[in-house]
Parts: C-alpha cells; structure tokens; sequence
C-alpha cells in the first residue's frame, strides 16, 4: 500500500480516463492521471496541468507537504461559479513528477468519471478488492443479551484491510428494534448506505446498522441486505463468540 513516510510519497499512473466538473463545466479530462498515495487509506488523483479545462487562479494561500513541499492553493474559476481553494499544485515540488499535475479537492467537484462511470468519496485504490461470498454459517447478532438478528444464509463482504461484513436478510432482522436514521454515507466500492438506530432496553444506539439498497455493480450481491457494526455488538459465526474487531469504527 503506498503512503506517505518519512518525507516519501507513492505515485503510480492510471490508464483510466478521468474528468471532473464543476459549475456544470468540464474542469479537467485526461488519460493520464497519477495516484498519489497522501495517506495511506487511499490514494487522490492528480491531473496534468495541461488537461485543465477552466481557469486556475491562486489565492496567495500555501500548504506544505514535509514530502511534497510547498503547495500553491488555487480557486476553480467556471463559468458556474467559483469552488474556493479547490485545486492545489506543487510547482516546486522535490517529487519532480508532480510539478506539472494539479490535485482538485474530491468534494469540492460535482462530478467525477472514471472512464464514463461516476465514482463516489475518493479515487478507487487499485489494491483494494472487495468479495461478496454466499454462505450457510449461522450467523447472531446480539447486544446487551437480546438477539438483534440471526441467520443461515448470511453474505459475507471481504474488503481489503477491512474486518468480514456480515450482511443478512432483513426478513432474519429484529425489524421491530431498528429505528430509522437519517445517516447516509457514500463508499466508491459499495454505494450509498442507509442507517437503522437500534432500541434495546430503552436505550438507542445510534446507526448501528447499515443498508445499500442501490449498490455499485460489483457489489450487487449485497443489495437489500442489513449489516451490523460488528466492533459495537456481539457476533456469534457457528455459536462461537467473534473478538469485535478494531477499525475506523471501533
């Protein structure tokens, strides 16, 4: 996984074609995206200067990067409108191969394609691998001592770097416990997820329970089913009392 260490930073080209809008106008097209690995979740695109679209004007602002140096801050001026401080390059950059490339702020755009197909959050990782498997082990889910779920027939999600996800149909779910929520969170593998509270002894726990009713073609498997935060209750796989695990979400 490439991350930025001790004033190092991984970048790898992409052969996708990647564009970015905003304001309703095309900000940026090209086949020669770089990946650059600022952290070392995921990594952020960065564009060839020469395939901007829009103009670039800076706003005296700076950023310093211990690895890739002084950034200049840019606004993204279009013809919709302006999206402050959105672009940042690193003219000087000690990473020679960035000197020429622009990194617009992922949020800050309205869209994004890879190739002609959105992509949501962040950039995907070409590491990262997500597998949806049937299975048949009995699956319980419980909190405080009340059964929130169980199920034989459980689909189990496997995400780089990621604990197994155990998604069950919602006809195997204590629906009567779950309490609409009005969380929504978006994954560039998965989609946009849906939340359920649950209320156990009259206390609420709050979106402890997740749903893509819609999601992205490689992880259709998973659409409409119901999947627990196992680091936040009790999980049993074949009777056997899982170890919750540490995450993001512990």
């Amino acid at each position: 996984m490439g991350n930025e260490q001790r004033g190092r930073v991984r970048v790898e080209h992409s052969a996708k074609r990647v564009r970015t809008y905003s304001g309703g106008d095309l900000v940026a097209d090209t086949t020669a995206p770089r990946l650059v690995w600022e952290i070392p979740y995921y990594p952020a695109y960065y564009l060839p200067l020469s395939s901007v679209r829009v103009r670039l004007e800076p706003t005296g602002e700076t950023r310093h990067s211990p690895s890739r140096g002084e950034g200049v801050v840019h606004d993204v001026v279009t013809s919709g409108g302006v999206a402050a401080g959105a672009a940042l390059t690193y003219p000087g950059s000690p990473i020679e191969e960035l000197r020429d490339l622009v990194r617009f702020e992922f949020a800050a755009m309205d869209e994004w394609l890879e190739e002609d197909e959105p992509v949501y959050v962040h950039p995907r990782d070409p590491y990262t691998r997500v597998d949806v498997l049937g299975s048949s082990r009995h699956v319980r889910v419980t909190l405080n001592g009340v059964t929130l779920a169980a199920s034989t027939q459980p689909r189990i999600l496997f995400e780089t770097g990621l604990p197994p996800r155990y998604y069950l149909p919602l006809s195997d779910v204590r629906l009567d416990l779950l309490r609409p929520s009005d969380t929504q969170t978006q994954c560039p593998y998965k989609g946009t997820a849906a939340y359920w509270s649950v209320e156990v002894g009259g206390e609420l726990h709050e979106d402890l329970v997740w749903i893509y009713r819609t999601p992205l073609p490689e992880s259709q498997k998973v659409a409409g089913l119901a999947c627990f935060y196992s680091e936040k209750v009790d999980l049993y796989l074949d009777g056997e009392l899982q170890e919750r695990p540490k995450s993001p979400w512990s």
